[in-house]
């Protein structure tokens, strides 16, 4: 057991974060307003649409869901309301309360798949259920408690004795799949798991936290420091089939949801920042297999989060180089964007 999965140290994890909330002010400070307005000019379209730059131009639940984030932690009510308001009439449209969470500005309807990517899901409703609290906005609460109600009863299943969390409503379970339940580690957002007890609590998100970090467990064995992002937990676990057996571009923001969620597990943080950061601090991504690089990785949005994980592991400041938020992509200026505020917020001593 970790210790932030005691029972004690999950209670006042959830207490600590409420009263940030009610303090309102804390949570904002940790983006400022230059970098609110670099990232909303690069990625945030003036009807609330988040693009992905690097992805055709779509929008995906995943990005709404980081943007309300990030305007949340700007304290910018106005735009997160713009956000909300294109999330809400344009992928809020299934009969179950879960999120669409592909859309296509050149696809007729914009709508290209209607499945639900549980990621996006959490993100948007730890959004709604911050703004909530922060703004004191009874609307924003209410549909941050329906959400996180969906994801309880719809994407929790029981495996292997742990409720896990399924990447999406269709597709994913032992119905769907021979080796199903298939799960991906980087949906697990550590950070808001206390939020989402507090709004449904009928789920035990303490014990969906802690599926988590015993599945990066069983993955990261002695012979293998980085977990492969799709995973069968059908019987023991493994890579799934059809999937790459890789540490790849969703798997690169894992160690950084264990520090923004104040996951107490420093081998496995350790494990993992040695083995994603080349020589120079760019980050690599891996066919676990073979062990072999397969793209490395040098935008400072990427390099931050192994660079975050030695300042909070071994107290090694960041270097100068992060400090200034450029916007490359949107990717990994959203990881950018999130590790400062993290730096700011919680672990001021890593500040330059």
């Amino acid at each position: 057991m970790t210790v932030w999965q005691h029972p004690v140290a999950w209670a006042l994890r959830v207490g600590v974060v409420m009263a940030t909330l009610i303090c309102g002010t804390a949570l904002a400070a940790s983006v400022t307003d230059e970098q609110w307005s670099a990232y909303q000019d690069a990625f945030v379209q003036p009807n609330g649409r988040v693009v992905d730059t690097a992805n055709g131009q779509i929008s995906h639940s995943e990005g709404q869901g980081y943007g309300m984030l990030l305007a949340v932690l700007a304290d910018k009510q106005t735009d997160f309301d713009r956000i909300w308001s294109f999330t809400r009439t344009e992928l809020m449209l299934r009969d179950d309360g879960l999120v669409m969470w592909r859309w296509d500005p050149n696809a007729k309807p914009h709508v290209t798949d209607p499945n639900n990517a549980t990621d996006g899901d959490i993100l948007i409703a730890y959004a709604l259920g911050l703004a909530g609290e922060q703004w004191k906005r009874t609307d924003l609460t209410a549909a941050a408690r329906e959400l996180a109600s969906a994801i309880g009863s719809k994407l929790v299943v029981q495996q292997q004795g742990m409720p896990v969390l399924l990447p999406g409503n269709a597709g994913y379970d032992a119905a769907a799949r021979p080796d199903g339940p298939v799960v991906n580690l980087s949906y697990w957002i550590f950070e808001a798991f206390p939020v989402l007890a507090e709004l449904a609590p009928e789920t035990d998100w303490q014990a969906v936290s802690a599926s988590g970090i015993a599945l990066l467990e069983k993955t990261m064995t002695p012979y293998r420091d980085l977990p492969p992002e799709w995973l069968s937990i059908a019987a023991r676990v493994r890579s799934a089939k059809g999937f790459k057996d890789e540490f790849g571009y969703n798997a690169v923001r894992i160690p950084l949801y264990m520090i923004r969620g104040d996951i107490q597990s420093p081998e496995l943080l350790e494990r993992m920042r040695k083995a994603m950061t080349a020589p120079d601090g760019n980050v690599v991504l891996k066919d676990l297999t073979s062990d072999s690089v397969t793209e490395t990785l040098n935008d400072v949005g990427y390099r931050i989060i192994p660079a975050l994980a030695d300042c909070v592991l071994h107290g090694t400041r960041l270097p100068e180089e992060f400090m200034n938020f450029q916007p490359t992509l949107y990717y990994p200026s959203s990881l950018h964007l999130l590790a400062l505020s993290s730096a700011v917020s919680r672990y001021p001593e890593c500040l330059p």
